[in-house]
């Protein structure tokens, strides 16, 4: 609605409510009965069948439906290091959609600590309570590493700035393709951003760690503060999250401004600041561009202005704009259908499902829909088929 204040109503909501989610429990304690089968001493039985065979905590616990939230704080929203506490609200948010699109059971896990090494022991010692990790709000290039070393737990570990996403970016530009009846394979990409999900999109884009990838990318470059992430660059042999970029994009080893680059390019996909660009630059770009500014809260470009420097398709990260590519389309059916399946890992057959899956639920995209709409709730059971469907496929491979 024009005009309303969510800055003022969201304070009075989280207020009122200290808080947006609560525990309940599951079955009633009215008598000493209940409590003698619940607690003390009927709780011994399935302790000890636990302690006999370790895989029955999924058979007895919250562990097979339970998602930990994980943040330090240091990278939230576009609010930047605001700490632990300061997260709460966000990871709270994150945790209520788990369970309204996907049905699980997540908790906001806030740690007063940005050390590597400690979020890292911190994750595994907490880990035999839950069934998936999402990793949320954690800058670069430490989440990387984080997410990296968590890959050994036995259970999805994700961190969602990156991945969730890639996934989504990579639904709106399968129908963007479709709508303007161009290769998505062939389409010249640049993307703003060489942080945890500019990084994260470029690797998803061009296949990369997948076996044999639907979608390859085969002219796609990244520019950072400084520019297009090239072999000219003499700081980028320090950055080895940025170093690896060069393995697999920027195949013209173009060096330049964003401005400079983005000359006849097909898509612009923005993940760093606002106010970058303006029509003059999208009218640079090849015909009928797609434009994805998904700054927040506000895009490097306003759509008003995209279109009026030509551009076909416009997408930000607002919901109050057409197009919102939203991460909630992706990260409640990916965990769904990875924990259904017992996966412990998300791979990148997973993600390139899940976008796939997003980008099918529409079945007539057009330049204003080419993605679902973020509260749609077929999207998450749809992703979720998709990822468990890869996953059993792997885990026959394994075995």
């Amino acid at each position: 609605m024009a005009g309303k204040n969510y800055f003022e109503e969201s304070l009075e909501l989280h207020r009122k409510n200290k808080g947006k989610i609560a525990i309940r429990t599951k079955v009633p304690v009215n008598t000493s009965d209940d409590l003698s089968t619940v607690y003390s001493p009927g709780v011994a039985a399935p302790c000890l069948a636990i302690h006999e065979n370790p895989e029955d905590v999924y058979t007895y616990t919250i562990k097979s439906n339970t998602v930990a939230v994980v943040s330090d704080g240091s990278a939230v929203l576009g609010l930047g290091n605001i700490g632990a506490a300061a997260a709460i609200p966000v990871m709270e948010g994150k945790c209520m959609l788990f369970k309204k699109f996907a049905d699980l059971d997540a908790f906001p896990i806030c740690l007063n600590t940005q050390d590597t090494e400690q979020i890292i022991q911190t994750v595994r010692n907490i880990a035999p309570v839950f069934g998936g990790i999402n990793l949320e709000d954690i800058s670069a290039p430490r989440c990387f590493e984080i997410e990296a070393r968590l890959q050994d737990l036995g259970i999805p570990v994700f961190h969602d700035d990156q991945h969730g996403t890639a996934v989504v970016t990579l639904a709106a530009l399968i129908n963007a393709s479709k709508v303007l009846n161009k290769n998505l394979n062939d389409m010249k990409i640049v993307i703003n951003g060489a942080g945890s999900a500019g990084i994260a999109i470029a690797k998803l884009l061009c296949g990369f760690g997948q076996k044999r990838p639907k979608v390859r990318v085969r002219n796609l470059l990244v520019c950072d503060r400084k520019g297009a992430i090239s072999k000219h660059r003499d700081d980028i042999s320090a950055l080895p999250h940025k170093l690896e970029l060069l393995s697999f994009t920027n195949p013209e080893n173009k060096k330049g401004t964003i401005h400079e680059v983005l000359v006849g390019a097909d898509v612009f996909i923005g993940v760093s600041e606002s106010n970058l660009l303006t029509a003059e630059h999208i009218r640079t770009m090849a015909k009928d561009p797609v434009v994805l500014a998904m700054a927040n809260p506000n895009p490097e470009i306003m759509p008003e202005e995209a279109y009026k420097g030509g551009a076909a398709i416009v997408g930000t990260g607002r919901s109050d704009m057409p197009n919102q590519v939203n991460n909630v389309l992706g990260f409640p059916g990916i965990f769904r259908g990875a924990m259904d399946a017992r996966a412990p890992r998300i791979t990148g057959e997973m993600k390139l499902a899940a976008a796939i899956a997003i980008a099918k639920q529409l079945k007539n995209p057009d330049r204003e829909h080419i993605i679902p709409g973020a509260l749609d709730k077929k999207v998450a059971k749809a992703v979720a088929k998709a990822v468990y469907n890869v996953a059993m496929k792997q885990k026959a491979i394994v075995s």
